[in-house]
């Protein structure tokens, strides 16, 4: 599997969005940021991102922000796959080190990993 971070890696429309809020299965609450996940009917994982400016006051930060997370997002694709997610950024992130982000991004990884293997995952339609 290609590592990049191609358009049909990231949740682009409203929609798209409004399903993760509305049937995340799987939330995962951290000091500096939360994690909505859910089951998609895709081969890939998707990710979105919300970071916001009442929280982040500045764009170098919010970019450096976004940057780790897709990377992160990135490095974990194939044990994602088949995932939704957004990360929404909480005050105070911007705060933290590069280094410091990354490890707690993969610590969250893992736990949504467990958190989605352990929900039973909904049919997939099948069109013959």
């Amino acid at each position: 599997m290609k590592q990049a971070f191609g358009k049909s890696l990231r949740l682009l429309s409203s929609s798209d969005f409004q399903s993760v809020f509305d049937g995340a299965t799987a939330r995962i609450s951290h000091q500096h940021f939360l994690i909505l996940a859910r089951a998609n009917q895709l081969d890939h994982p998707r990710l979105g991102l919300v970071i916001a400016k009442k929280h982040i006051r500045l764009a170098v930060a919010r970019n450096r922000i976004k940057r780790l997370i897709r990377e992160s997002f990135r490095q974990q694709q194939q044990s994602l796959a088949g995932i939704d997610v957004i990360v929404l950024a909480r005050k105070g992130m911007d705060d933290l080190t590069n280094p410091v982000i990354a490890k707690q991004l993969q610590q969250q990884w893992q736990r949504v990993i467990r958190k989605l293997s352990q929900t039973p995952q909904p049919a997939r339609n099948e069109q013959r």
